[in-house]
């Protein structure tokens, strides 16, 4: 946060040790540590504000952006557009079912067994 190196904390507790003294130094570090984290909420806080805003905005920002659209869309296709865009209540007739199966299309096909390639058993071999 700092950016502060070890060199330069060994030398801040020497000077800290020098002029606060051994006796108080751990009141004096507690009472650092309160004040170092009331200064983290509080900037905590402030960017917490400052994001919402720059969120509200942006929301207000696209909010105009939709109305314009909606806008653009709007003149493009009034509300008297082509026919083909209103409803006209009547539905097209269903597709026509395909007839039925009859009982003889639904037979198995039975079919000759296939020899097998002359290659591929020969007789006297034996696997």
């Amino acid at each position: 946060m700092f950016d502060i190196g070890a060199s330069e904390l060994l030398v801040i507790v020497i000077v800290a040790v020098i002029v606060i003294g051994p006796k108080d130094l751990p009141l004096a570090m507690r009472t650092a540590g309160r004040w170092i984290g009331k200064m983290r909420k509080i900037s905590g806080h402030f960017r917490s504000g400052i994001d919402a805003m720059v969120r509200e905005a942006e929301l207000e920002e696209m909010e105009k952006k939709w109305k314009e659209q909606n806008a653009r869309i709007m003149r493009e296709h009034p509300q008297g557009g082509p026919a083909e865009m209103q409803p006209t209540g009547a539905y097209p007739p269903p597709a026509a079912d395909p007839p039925p199966a009859s009982a003889e299309s639904a037979k198995p096909v039975e079919s000759a067994p296939t020899p097998a390639p002359e290659s591929a058993a020969k007789p006297g071999d034996q696997a």
